[in-house]
């Protein structure tokens, strides 16, 4: 269709469900289990993720996607009649994604090809996907300041059964004090920004979630709130905490994928926001 096509990565967490009837083309990350390579949400599953990740001894790890397989979803859009692209993609403080995105974009296609830093994870990367694709028809200008406007304005915390995946994957970043007390805490972390930063500790689950849920209550006028899990058993015990302010109608819920499940464990409960402009 004409317009702008947007071009993500997999660790948006968007669904084909989210992206139905919208012009978005998702290129799955690589996972990687001992010699076994999967591509996210193509040939491993969720819950097959998950399941893994449980039964192996070495925790999994995740790759960026290559330049070639953006071009591949470029030239696509192209040959779909896209006025031009916008791929939003994958922090690119925590990840390579973005710089083999631009990396396909400097070959050169017949439209404009725009690559964005998100800064972001998750679902705050999958709603600035999803924000830029319900306005595709409007010029590319329009998008790209929207995005960036999104950029700037997009939250997202988290609260972790562990820090053990953080440490071993390298991502700890800021939230290295923490890990004198791993084995006594349940850390509250923001990836405000696309970088690992302490939010908060807490001695018990439910005070973990419940600091994520201040968090949430707390952060003002906000608006395209989402609520994403890997596998969390206490999931509605979160949405309960949060329901006088934002009740589940008003929720975008989903799950957690191989990527930020492979660095951040299972489990996890995390919201992103966005600030009011």
């Amino acid at each position: 269709m004409p317009g702008v096509h947007i071009v993500t990565d997999s660790s948006s967490d968007l669904t084909p469900g989210d992206i139905e009837g919208l012009d978005v083309a998702v290129v799955p990350l690589t996972i990687r289990f001992g010699d076994e390579e999967f591509l996210d949400r193509t040939e491993l599953s969720v819950d097959d993720f998950y399941k893994r990740m449980a039964a192996a001894d070495e925790l999994p790890q995740t790759a960026c996607p290559a330049p070639g397989a953006f071009e591949r979803a470029f030239r696509q859009a192209e040959e779909a009649g896209a006025g031009a692209v916008v791929c939003i993609a994958l922090s690119g403080s925590l990840s390579n994604t973005v710089q083999s995105a631009q990396t396909a974009a400097d070959h050169g296609f017949g439209i404009p090809v725009h690559v964005v830093d998100s800064r972001s994870v998750s679902s705050g990367l999958g709603t600035m996907v999803l924000d830029a694709a319900s306005h595709a028809a409007t010029d590319l200008e329009s998008v790209l300041a929207r995005v960036t406007g999104l950029v700037a304005r997009t939250h997202v915390s988290a609260t972790l059964n562990t820090l053990d995946n953080l440490k071993k994957g390298g991502r700890i970043g800021g939230a290295r004090a923490m890990l004198g007390s791993v084995l006594a805490i349940k850390p509250i972390i923001d990836l405000t920004g696309g970088v690992v930063e302490e939010a908060g500790k807490a001695r018990t689950r439910r005070r973990a979630l419940q600091g994520l849920a201040d968090r949430l209550t707390g952060a003002g006028e906000i608006g395209q709130v989402a609520v994403m899990h890997g596998g969390a058993p206490d999931l509605d015990d979160f949405l309960e905490l949060i329901a006088d302010r934002f009740p589940r109608s008003s929720l975008r819920i989903g799950e957690l994928g191989a990527v930020i499940g492979a660095h951040g464990g299972a489990e996890i409960v995390g919201v992103s926001w966005v600030a009011a402009a």
